[in-house]
């Protein structure tokens, strides 16, 4: 299974795209989807709908696995996330690819064990488990690739409870 990771965001959206096999990870590309600030936002808006569709067309994931959002005190800041999550889905459907959603507090649940643990925490799993000689950097790249594993976990549970009955 080949999986889309995106940590949303307007000025830096991560992704990371992963194949999960027999339990093992392999890491086949990870990075950022970037727009400038003081540009229009529907513009911003564009580039990052544009820049998950490319990754669509040249890495054919079997699925796209994004974040939630979680409750900031900036409502613009919710808002604009929202949006910039909105275009992320919308590339994804309209490839034809299906769209899993996951809290933060899944995410840290299934990279570390532990749902309240810190971002260091997170990164340092993320680096482990795919076996990557350091923290991929901006963090919103490691949070992609977290989403991801996430993905790959939950999926990986359904996939055993099917099978145990």
């Amino acid at each position: 299974m080949r999986v889309l990771g995106i940590d949303p965001g307007i000025a830096t959206m991560g992704y990371g795209i992963i194949d999960y096999k027999f339990n093992k990870f392999t890491v086949i590309d990870y990075g950022a989807v970037t727009t400038k600030a003081g540009i229009d936002k529907a513009l911003r808006l564009h580039d990052i709908y544009n820049g998950i569709t490319s990754l669509i067309k040249s890495y054919c994931p079997d699925v796209v696995a994004i974040e939630e959002l979680f409750y900031n005190k900036n409502a613009k800041t919710v808002i604009t996330i929202g949006e910039s999550r909105g275009v992320c889905i919308l590339a994804a459907v309209n490839s034809g690819i299906k769209v899993f959603e996951y809290t933060p507090l899944q995410v840290k649940q299934a990279v570390v064990g532990y749902g309240k643990a810190d971002k260091h925490q997170v990164q340092q799993m993320v680096k482990v488990l795919l076996n990557l000689d350091q923290i991929p950097k901006p963090d919103d790249v490691a949070d992609a690739l977290a989403v991801a594993i996430c993905h790959c976990h939950s999926n990986n549970m359904i996939e055993k409870l099917r099978y145990s009955k």
